[in-house]
């Protein structure tokens, strides 16, 4: 596919999968390359012909981060727009942060602070749950610079997960995981005793175990306008997550659907804050009574995002449409309705793994169907590394998946 001149530039922040599933969204919608910014080389993104990817070593430091930033600008946005999209929430918090300085330079599609402050700290963000009539798990606020009794509301076993994903991504200690499941006080008290030895000052979420598989899980993306109304909508039924300690809770294996009544509670939410840009909601089943409860929002795309795109949305497209063109949307948000399996692991893994034999015949079906998209499996990438490399991560996830499960 031969590459192609636009009036703007992809500048993406991170190195992993997410990085590249963007930058493959671009690519399939507009046959241009993406400028990927990484602290370190890294076999996704530094061999692809559809990536140029800068090394930048402690770019995760706010100096070196600016700097970075503000001399590219300088290069790189004279003549075109710069899409500055971030890959994870320490880097939203960055740009947010720089917003004032980057501007000059830089589209931002992302909130202001103040709401972001609001939105991404879990217990402000179950506040505004209250408020808008979200149903979310029932929670217990554990101040880790008060170190307040544990009197749980409810019994074991239980959730445990930082209130502020942005500052739990510095903090080192043994043990460490994204989230925690404990059956007993005890395993509970032994974490926060090593949590304490770390630089994480804020809080800890204990929240009522909701029973249920990974199939339980879903997956929400929704786009807000730069007038703050939803203009998409894209529901997930999760069929896997990842196992690994700092990965676990990311979907691997997703299937399309349409649950307009949970997704009307987001749209909802969102549209009375005053959001603008994408938002990721990950929401559990509760088989108890039959509700589905937010349990936190991601202010950028997810890991996972290419199960919007793989469906036949591109996600980066609202981006473009909004910020860069400025279009005039229809009235009612677009509704991602076709069904299709994102995975970026083998079917040999979702079909030994997964229960629930409805869903397998559903997973049968979509490959029978060729509706099965996987990030990083891109015809349109020429290089052959990437090529290989493609083929290598799928046999290595087969063995990282049998040592976790």
């Amino acid at each position: 596919m031969k590459l192609e001149e636009r009036e703007f530039i992809p500048v993406i922040l991170g190195g992993d999968i997410t990085t590249y599933s963007l930058a493959r969204s671009f690519h399939e919608e507009y046959h241009i390359r993406s400028i990927a910014i990484s602290m370190q080389k890294n076999w996704l993104n530094s061999y692809s012909s559809i990536i140029e990817n800068i090394i930048v070593p402690n770019m995760h430091k706010e100096e070196i981060f600016l700097k970075t930033l503000l001399d590219l600008g300088e290069k790189r946005g004279k003549d075109k727009k710069l899409i500055l999209i971030a890959c994870g929430d320490w880097y939203v918090r960055l740009i947010i942060e720089h917003r004032k300085e980057l501007s000059p330079y830089y589209v931002i599609p992302y909130i202001e602070e103040d709401l972001m402050n609001r939105l991404v700290l879990k217990d402000s963000f179950y506040e505004i749950c209250d408020q808008t009539g979200v149903p979310y798990p029932k929670t217990f606020v554990y101040d880790c610079k008060e170190k307040n009794e544990l009197d749980l509301p409810f019994g074991f076993p239980v959730i445990a997960k930082p209130a502020s994903s942005a500052q739990y991504h510095y903090a080192e200690f043994k043990g460490k995981k994204k989230v925690f499941k404990f059956e007993t006080m005890d395993q509970l008290r032994a974490m926060l005793k090593e949590l304490e030895t770390s630089s994480y000052d804020y809080k800890f979420l204990i929240q009522d175990f909701i029973p249920g598989d990974d199939t339980y899980m879903n997956i929400l993306t929704c786009y807000c306008d730069r007038n703050s109304k939803v203009r998409f909508m894209s529901f997930g039924r999760t069929l896997m997550e990842d196992q690994g300690p700092m990965a676990i809770g990311n979907p691997v294996a997703i299937i399309n659907e349409v649950k307009l009544d949970v997704m009307n509670k987001a749209k909802k939410m969102l549209e009375e804050v005053g959001y603008t840009g994408f938002a990721n909601f990950d929401i559990k089943y509760d088989m108890r009574d039959h509700s589905y409860r937010y349990f936190e929002i991601n202010t950028r795309l997810g890991r996972s995002n290419f199960y919007v795109t793989g469906s036949g949305f591109n996600a980066v497209k609202w981006i473009v449409d909004d910020l860069i063109y400025h279009k005039d949307f229809a009235e009612e948000p677009v509704i991602a309705d076709r069904e299709n399996l994102y995975t970026v692991i083998p079917k040999s893994i979702i079909m030994k793994y997964v229960q629930d034999e409805k869903l397998k015949e559903q997973v049968e079906r979509l490959y029978r169907e060729g509706k099965v998209s996987n990030p990083i499996d891109y015809k349109g990438d020429t290089n052959l590394i990437h090529k290989l490399y493609a083929k290598y991560f799928m046999m290595k996830q087969k063995k990282r998946f049998e040592a976790y499960l």
